[in-house]
């Protein structure tokens, strides 16, 4: 049965006498898509800043799984059990893809460095590193330097690092963003099977994908 894992009440954000968002509250149910569209400049982004903590309100509520999170540090909100993407692909370039989605892992850990001990062989951050590259269909790529795989396959990899945190709430911030047609469809096809564990909030300007994936649908004009 689906439940609202996060809510957020009159989310305002000022930046000196500008309201970027301004007076926002939605819910994100497990089980179901909440994608945010609106043209550039509406708050999108500033919105999924204040759900993930990147930054504090200037008002507003916000509760996590059911406890209140307003005013908490994104590394914090992390932890409590949200995950996103971002705009831009924040992943570690120069490392494999297994690397980066085994970092990721690791950070959940009760202690994420043991300078005595190897990372590959701690059996617990492997096994969520393996299920979260099972999830993002990124099975055959592990070996692959992350900067050499395509865009589509950046992305993918992105989500999985998220993945590998064990978050209950995604929050998206373009998914699809210069993407193809066939890696389009790759990640429409992802994000409906994360659907099923997770509640999702998606900030996309592809119509067709917002159309395919959506279950409900926030429209932000001036930060409202």
């Amino acid at each position: 049965m689906s439940e609202v894992l996060l809510s957020a009440r009159k989310l305002t954000k000022r930046f000196g006498g500008l309201a970027a968002v301004n007076d926002v509250s939605l819910d994100l149910w497990r089980e179901r898509i909440h994608a945010v569209i609106g043209p550039n400049g509406a708050g999108k982004s500033t919105l999924t800043n204040l759900l993930s903590g990147d930054l504090p309100s200037t008002e507003g509520a916000m509760t996590l799984d059911g406890r209140d999170v307003t005013g908490w540090s994104p590394e914090r909100i992390s932890r409590a059990g949200l995950g996103r993407s971002y705009q831009k692909t924040n992943i570690f370039l120069p490392f494999t893809v297994w690397e980066n989605v085994r970092l990721a892992a690791q950070s959940r850990t009760p202690h994420a460095a043991r300078w005595l001990q190897l990372a590959a062989n701690v059996k617990e951050v492997n096994e969520r590193a393996e299920r979260a590259m099972e999830l993002a269909g990124l099975q055959a790529r592990r070996g692959f330097v992350a900067g050499a795989i395509s865009h589509g396959e950046q992305r993918q990899l992105e989500i999985a690092m998220t993945l590998a945190t064990g978050p209950r709430v995604l929050l998206l911030d373009e998914p699809l963003a210069g993407m193809g047609t066939a890696e389009a469809e790759r990640m429409v096809a992802l994000l409906l099977r994360l659907k099923q564990d997770h509640a999702m909030l998606l900030v996309e300007h592809d119509m067709d994908a917002v159309f395919a994936l959506a279950d409900h649908l926030t429209v932000m004009v001036n930060g409202r």
